[in-house]
């Protein structure tokens, strides 16, 4: 978790004393919030948490980053209250699940800044990561060989991205990355590189080139027309209602009022 930037939210007094203080009669003192799934989310449910126990004593919130799929198939069986999903649920989880999306991640593509491509197509980001376009002179570019830079396995963002790409255990990485600074760093550091990141990481080091056409800001993550993004969904079970703590959680999470919260951790409110 970017523990700074958490703490750096979570100390704002203005930010917390604007929370919506739910009644503190509809949950007992030892009641307890059990969140698990997707680590790509640990920062946005981090800060909700956090802020929520703030304004709720005798609750206590817990969360076990163990994957998308770990998550909606722990809430499913019953091993904890909420699941996290940085994926949409496929057709057969939704028959016996309800995936609400808290937020949305945009992941954008970066260059050198002083590479000349501006544009690439969602296509040609997947041919470009599969190998089948490996010069820069076939997008546009320079007559160079382009430098594919990604992400570790089991990190969030390189899930995302290779879901949204189609490109799953396709992609031909020159190198993986364990953090989204050192993807940064190394395509600031390479003309010929290439790399990606979620929206909130984006620096000056690098440049986000338009998919489609589109930029990527909150505006066009939010109405879908920027097509590089996941949603964080918050899954609950369909035949068993949420009650007591958990209930008064998913209504602060989903509240306008916290979309402050779910901005301060670099992605897009649903509500707002």
């Amino acid at each position: 978790m970017k523990l700074s930037k958490l703490f750096a939210v979570l100390s704002s007094a203005a930010v917390l004393s604007s929370a919506v203080a739910f009644s503190s009669n509809v949950y007992a003192a030892d009641d307890s919030v059990s969140t698990e799934g997707s680590s790509s989310m640990e920062l946005v449910i981090g800060v909700l948490g956090e802020a929520f126990m703030e304004t709720h004593d005798g609750i206590s919130f817990t969360y076990n980053p163990t994957g998308s799929g770990a998550g909606i198939n722990a809430v499913a069986e019953g091993r904890c209250d909420i699941g996290l999903s940085s994926r949409n649920l496929t057709d057969a989880e939704k028959q016996n699940l309800n995936g609400d999306v808290v937020a949305i991640d945009g992941i954008v593509v970066v260059v050198n800044p002083q590479n000349p491509v501006k544009n690439l197509t969602l296509a040609q980001i997947k041919d470009i990561y599969t190998g089948k376009v490996d010069n820069w002179s076939a997008v546009g570019g320079q007559d160079h060989p382009i430098v594919l830079i990604g992400r570790e396995a089991g990190s969030g963002t390189r899930d995302g991205f290779e879901s949204v790409t189609g490109t799953s255990d396709q992609c031909k990485y020159r190198q993986e990355l364990t953090s989204t600074g050192d993807v940064i760093t190394t395509v600031a550091q390479n003309v010929n590189a290439v790399g990606y990141a979620s929206l909130s990481a984006l620096s000056e080091k690098v440049h986000a080139v338009t998919v489609d056409g589109i930029s990527a800001t909150e505006d066009t993550i939010r109405d879908g027309s920027y097509k590089l993004q996941r949603p964080f969904l918050l899954v609950t079970p369909k035949n068993k209602p949420l009650e007591g703590a958990a209930k008064v959680f998913m209504d602060f999470a989903m509240s306008p009022e916290q979309a402050h919260f779910v901005e301060g951790a670099g992605v897009v409110p649903m509500a707002k």
